[in-house]
């Protein structure tokens, strides 16, 4: 799984700050990390924990790298 500008690589609670939209991408696929209080996880990892399917990681990944064309990025 690769997001655009190392995204991937941060902790979730700095990507929800940023980018707050990547949590309703999030919750669409039941992934709660909007109210998690911890929020250290990295995206990457949050994605692949949750023993989803290949198909709505891919989704997932598209989903958030569309987003971040989508600002610009």
């Amino acid at each position: 799984m690769e997001f655009k500008n190392g995204l991937g690589e941060k902790a979730i609670q700095d990507v929800m700050v940023s980018y707050p939209e990547i949590g309703e991408i999030l919750n669409r696929y039941e992934i709660g990390c909007v109210t998690c209080k911890v929020g250290i996880c990295l995206l990457k990892d949050v994605v692949a924990i949750h023993g989803l399917s290949k198909e709505d990681e891919t989704n997932i990944e598209l989903e958030i790298n569309n987003h971040l064309v989508s600002k610009g990025e």
